[in-house]
């Protein structure tokens, strides 16, 4: 059950961390361990209290049932507290938080993980007529519109990762759906050639057409449009093209970029309000090869430094630089296949890659991961501190 805020006793020092997803869960769980005998108050604001798996969202879209993975329950005993509701307003400057428009909680330290949604805004028709995969709503809505579907077409925009598996699912789940998967790239596009030449196989051993190389334009009642006029019938349309951060951040005054995603300093703190934290999707986390890409790789290590840093912070001591390198690309194809490309820290391809069974069980071992992860932390939080820090390829010359 949801708690507010309790009163504190003076002197107790109150962080606030806002969002529950993979790196919120990573923040919450460590931080909680953490301060367990210091004058700290930790509490974890939420839409929900089941735990989403974003990283299963096409199979709730393909109407298969996932495992109730229950927040409060993960918290009960580590000390911190949890308020269901939705974040509403944040104000930087007097450090309060609004909740559900009705609740206003206090903070000393912020940790903003809110992650990032879909962005319906930039192509017209999108936002009224195209499904995302956001949240588990909007993927059990997909799964019942495609059970009614019969022998419609079905067309996934953008040919990243989350395209990719989706397209495969629904061809999978639903064989007499045409799918057809339309981007700028080619999927895979990321991958050694044999990763690439094994994903493309399966795409088409599964009945995927590919469409590649083109922008869609406009999403139409019956179709999209794409780049040079060619429309594509479409009985129903899947949006997993590009990602944009919530505006709370913008409305607060942080500092952000092109995307709203709150700009931070090597550790993690928001560059215009340091006794702000942003982690996982939320963050523009600049690397020696770049921003960070969201993803459950990179975002429980975010939430973990941030925790980390909290707590030195109380100690008395200086935060230290937060570096990740990249590791793997795993990608289901469906139920019973799968392709793994293991990258460099920058995320450029290796020559190694796994592919079929092994791929499957690698895969599945990935997503299963975080739930047991953040258990384990909660009871030795040094365990969650463990992940490549990428070497020469995330170092930074002029560090802040």
């Amino acid at each position: 059950m949801s708690t507010a805020q309790r009163q504190v006793p003076a002197g107790t020092h109150r962080v606030l961390i806002l969002g529950a997803g993979y790196a919120g869960m990573a923040a919450a769980t460590q931080l909680a361990a953490r301060t367990r005998r210091a004058d700290v108050q930790v509490t974890v604001v939420n839409a929900q209290e089941r735990f989403t798996e974003r990283l299963r969202l096409h199979m709730t879209a393909t109407g298969q049932r996932l495992a109730e993975l229950d927040i409060t329950e993960l918290l009960a005993g580590t000390g911190a507290q949890f308020v269901r509701g939705w974040v509403t307003a944040v104000d930087a400057h007097a450090k309060t938080v609004r909740v559900d428009d009705s609740r206003v909680l206090r903070y000393d330290t912020l940790v903003y993980a809110l992650g990032s949604v879909t962005d319906t805004a930039t192509v017209p028709g999108v936002e009224e007529r195209a499904y995302t995969l956001d949240g588990p709503n909007g993927a059990t809505t997909l799964a019942d519109r495609l059970a009614r579907l019969g022998a419609g077409t079905v067309v996934v925009v953008g040919s990243g990762l989350t395209g990719v598996e989706a397209a495969a699912e629904i061809a999978e789940r639903h064989p007499e759906v045409g799918v057809t998967l339309v981007g700028q790239q080619d999927p895979g596009a990321s991958m050694n050639p044999k990763a690439r030449a094994y994903l493309r196989g399966a795409l088409t051993r599964l009945g995927v057409q590919v469409i590649s190389g083109t922008a869609v334009t406009r999403v139409r009642p019956d179709a999209v449009e794409l780049a040079g006029a060619e429309t594509v019938a479409a009985d129903v349309v899947l949006w997993t093209g590009g990602t944009r951060a919530a505006p709370l951040a913008a409305a607060a005054g942080l500092t952000v970029d092109e995307r709203g995603r709150v700009v931070t300093d090597s550790a993690l703190r928001s560059v215009s309000h340091p006794e702000v934290y942003a982690i996982g999707d939320a963050a523009a986390i600049r690397q020696g090869y770049g921003v960070l890409h969201g993803t459950c790789q990179s975002g429980m290590p975010t939430g973990v430094h941030a925790a980390v840093s909290i707590a030195r912070a109380l100690r008395g001591r200086q935060p230290r630089p937060f570096r990740f390198g990249y590791y793997h690309t795993p990608v289901s194809l469906g139920r019973n296949d799968a392709v793994v490309q293991f990258t460099r820290p920058d995320d450029s391809p290796r020559r190694g890659c796994l592919t079929g069974r092994m791929a499957v069980w690698y895969k599945e071992t990935v997503s299963a991961s975080p739930w047991p992860t953040y258990r384990r932390m909660s009871r030795l939080p040094s365990s969650g501190a463990f992940w490549p820090r990428g070497g020469r390829f995330t170092r930074l010359r002029n560090a802040r």
